[in-house]
């Protein structure tokens, strides 16, 4: 028996209440039912340094809605979710709030120091598992990991020996990118390039032995102390006969060779390059070439090292401006140009990265990476969309070796340990004592693993690896990873090579790429812009299910999107226009009892059934697609409109009427399509559909929730093209009479007659529909007139296929009183349109006025453009009909 609604849809009152019924029940738990397709997806882990963004938002709604549609459908569906330890970034949080104490890690200590950290781990992930509740996420929590579990870090260490004893993992001294600010080295893709203003100093080296000097040009004038060579290109005619004699490194008065290498670009500055081994990727390597020493400038805190002379313990930047003064007094800079270059920056915390040579602990990625490239080519995975295929392939084709080991103290620990004979031992399990001479004073490495190297395994480590378990060998590979353009390189990549490794199959069958949440001028979103939207406070004002639907409607498969406030307000009146909607057909439904639809069903009946019908195959197919957005704005479409707008509206006249044989076929209509609508809507918006769901009389007694009931399928004998034509010619009639009204201002109430003109066989259906007609356009009579007949004249018109609509005028409107009022109107827009064009025209106002209001006053002389148009049309008709 139906229960009805409370009069206004409060989604605090519902959504905590629903997401605890689906806990209790365990509806989110996979069983490893044998027989039955899978459907797994690993959550990308966010990390515990704080709270969800707007981008987490989207990642996990997008998931979800994968993830409720493939359990209706009946897959054996595992969302397996989990958090990262997020080793620098976690750190730095850390010492932050240390700092703020008066301390720092060092302090503390190693041990201490760990102890805070996990600390805030169980704080923040409490946090973000609330938050991820709240969003209604259907993970099944009783399978969740940490990156730092028992699990996943036995995982972590069986690889890395695994990869050391096949020769894939390796120590030594190369260049790295390291950050002075979170002491430790990143690799490449942790670093963030933006383009800089700078200057190009020119310096004059001298000759020794040769009269003359080389003039060099650089960027970094304090890196030329640490300076082993000057390089010519080879076949640069102008330094021929310099190659092997030497230059005097001025302030530090030491001789250097002229060498010659292919790297060398003799276009740029003079053709002549200086050698900084130590602090330049491309000068390491011709140093390797060349037998060049490797002189370290500038050390880890970005200071000059004590072999820097006078130099020594000053700033980077302060000894940058020493020395260009310094060469000035000597007379050696030959001139400074204002120069633009690409520099790296640490993608935590934004400073100059400084390129050192350092002993590091390296992935040997060539052997990886080539069957990881061929996975993709031959389509075993799949990029959607295709164009992020290039993205990853870019990448793994011109792929470096993989920095793995990180200066700090929160992450997994590198199993290596040193002991001072000279052996190294990298084990599974901790070593007693030295294999070589049996010493039992071993040093752990102090290094940990790059946060990737374990994120890397998540898809295998999570369900049991390297132990062979029932969840492994069932829901591996897994089916689909959702993750942002962004970590494509960062972690996508490492996934798919490493799971070709170790499980000897792909991490998953395809990828679903999608764009950033920016704001609503396309900036991206930043605590220094002060433009973040927080999704918990969107939850708090308008429901999740509101955040939900605003984002997967805004998406676009890897387009970025951005978060309009009048979305917002979109997705939240269509919740409301649902929750009256069903409230209405509930009031109905006292005493109905669900069965079959009736064999009897009318014009209204089959067409809005034929409807539903496409809209269950297009959302279908959609989803397939990874179409989330269309499917949902699909979805959108027919309940708003064909539904509610439409078919509720032609259900009164039945449902009010005396006939008891059509109120119960208008009540098992509406019940099939209003049931069938809300399993629709269940994955995109799941706590409102769940809540009016529960409240309907029940089909089915084995259906205890809508997240676990059947996704609905399209019914052949529901297809009605006839009825489909008959109902799109009534609706474009009503349509276009009530436009006819809005544009002379008729009030609601106001009554008119209307004339309709057209072939028989049109009219006779019109005739049919004349009840509809006159309720639903709101006229008071309806007059069918054969094309034989005239015209009528005083009318304004419109026309449907073969329907011509005539609306007389006369005793309706003053047709010259209306076209003075219209005038009035057009002169004002006009004034408007002329102001806003002028201001958008000023070019002051364009450079001093921010973005958001330049963009309201572009919409806003659009809005009146559109506005004078439709006036200036409207007075033309008038004057047809003789108002002027």
């Amino acid at each position: 028996m139906a229960v009805n609604l409370p009069p206004v849809y409060e989604p605090e009152k519902v959504e905590d209440k629903i997401y605890q019924f689906w806990l209790e029940y365990d509806y989110f738990k996979a069983h490893r039912e044998a027989g039955k397709k899978t459907f797994t997806i690993v959550i990308p882990p966010p990390n515990v340094t704080g709270s969800l963004h707007m981008g987490h938002a989207l990642n996990n709604t997008i998931q979800d809605v994968l993830v409720r549609w493939r359990r209706m459908q009946g897959y054996d569906t595992l969302w397996l979710p989990g958090t990262d330890h997020a080793g620098i970034a976690t750190q730095n949080k850390v010492e932050e709030h240390l700092a703020s104490e008066g301390f720092s890690r060092h302090d503390l200590g190693r041990e201490k120091f760990l102890e805070r950290a996990w600390k805030w781990k169980e704080e923040y992930h409490g946090r973000i598992l609330r938050q991820l509740h709240k969003l209604g996420v259907s993970c099944d929590w009783s399978r969740e990991r940490f990156t730092m579990d028992e699990g996943c870090s036995r995982a972590v260490r069986e690889v890395f020996v695994s990869l050391y004893e096949q020769g894939l993992i390796y120590r030594g001294d190369y260049m790295i990118n390291w950050c002075p600010r979170c002491h430790t080295a990143i690799s490449d893709i942790e670093v963030e390039h933006e383009e800089k203003g700078s200057t190009l100093t020119h310096i004059r080296y001298p000759g020794v032995g040769w009269d003359g000097f080389i003039v060099v040009a650089t960027t970094r004038p304090e890196t030329m102390l640490g300076d082993t060579a000057v390089a010519v290109h080879p076949d640069d005619h102008r330094y021929r006969e310099l190659v092997g004699k030497k230059v005097l490194l001025p302030l530090m008065n030491r001789e250097i060779p002229i060498i010659a290498d292919e790297y060398v670009d003799p276009s740029f500055g003079s053709g002549a390059v200086k050698i900084t081994p130590a602090h330049d990727p491309n000068d390491f390597e011709i140093g390797q070439r060349h037998g060049l020493e490797t002189i370290r400038a500038i050390g880890e805190e970005g200071t000059m090292t004590p072999e820097m002379g006078k130099y020594a313990g000053m700033d980077r930047y302060e000894a940058r401006r020493q020395v260009v003064r310094d060469l000035e007094e000597l007379g050696l800079v030959e001139k400074i140009e204002e120069y633009t270059h690409a520099v790296g920056h640490c993608q935590r915390c934004k400073t100059e990265i400084e390129p050192l040579v350092s002993r590091q602990w390296f992935v040997r990625m060539k052997p990886l990476a080539e069957p990881a490239i061929k996975a993709v080519t031959e389509g075993k995975t799949r990029f959607v969309p295709e164009r992020f295929t290039r993205t990853y392939l870019n990448w793994m084709e011109n792929i470096r070796d993989w920095c793995i080991s990180r200066q700090i103290w929160w992450g997994h620990r590198i199993p290596a340990w040193y002991c001072s004979c000279g052996e190294v031992v990298v084990s599974r399990e901790d070593p007693a004592a030295c294999p070589s001479c049996g010493s039992t004073e071993l040093q752990q490495d102090p290094d940990v693993l790059d946060t990737w190297f374990s994120s890397a395994l998540w898809p295998f480590s999570t369900l049991g690896w390297p132990d062979i378990t029932p969840d492994l060998q069932h829901y591996f590979p897994t089916s689909t990873l959702v993750t942002g353009y962004d970590i494509i390189s960062f972690w996508v990549a490492r996934m798919i090579f490493m799971s070709l490794e170790f499980m000897k199959d792909i991490p998953f069958s395809e990828v679903c790429v999608h764009g950033l949440v920016r704001d609503a001028l396309g900036r991206k979103m930043s605590k220094s812009l002060g433009n973040g939207v927080d999704p918990l406070e969107v939850i708090e004002k308008f429901g999740a299910d509101t955040l939900r639907f605003t984002l997967i409607t805004g998406q676009a498969p890897g387009n970025d999107q951005r978060f309009r406030d009048e979305n917002v307000e979109a997705s939240r009146n269509f919740s409301n226009k649902i929750w009256n909607a069903s409230r209405f057909v509930l009031m109905n439904l006292e005493g109905f009892q669900p069965s079959e639809l009736p064999p009897t069903l009318n014009r209204h009946d089959r067409w809005i059934l034929d409807r539903f019908n496409g809209v269950v195959e297009k959302t279908t197919a959609l989803l397939e697609q990874y179409e989330l957005g269309e499917a949902a704005r699909t979805v959108y479409d027919f309940i708003w409109g064909d539904f509610c707008d439409w078919y509720i509206e032609l259900s009164k006249v039945y449902l009010y009427g005396n006939e008891e044989k059509e109120k119960e076929r208008s009540k098992a209509v509406l019940y099939h399509v209003l049931e069938g609508s809300l399993r629709l809507l269940h994955p995109f918006m799941p706590f409102i559909s769940e809540e009016i769901w529960q409240h309907l009389p029940r089909r089915s007694k084995t259906e205890k929730a809508l997240v676990v009931s059947s996704w609905p399928e399209p019914e052949a004998g529901l297809t009605d093209p006839k009825a489909r034509r008959e109902m799109e010619l009534v609706m474009e009639t009503i349509r276009a009479i009530r436009n006819l009204r809005s544009e002379i201002g008729l009030a609601a109430g106001q009554k008119t007659p209307v004339i309709l003109r057209g072939p028989q066989e049109s009219l006779s259906l019109l005739q049919q529909e004349q009840t509809f007609l006159e309720k639903l356009a709101r006229v008071g009579e309806v007059v069918f007139l054969a094309n034989t007949e005239e015209k009528p004249s005083q009318a304004l018109t419109a026309l449907v296929e073969e329907i011509e609509i005539y609306l007389p005028l006369e005793g309706v409107i003053d047709i010259a009183q209306e076209t003075a009022r219209l005038e009035k109107e057009l002169q004002g827009v006009e004034k408007d349109l002329a102001r806003a064009t002028a201001k958008l025209a000023n070019e002051n106002f364009r450079l001093k006025a921010p973005a958001e209001i330049i963009e309201k006053e572009s919409k806003k002389k659009e809005e009146l453009s559109i506005r004078r148009e439709k006036l200036l049309a409207r007075i033309a008709e008038l004057s047809k009909l003789g108002g002027v």
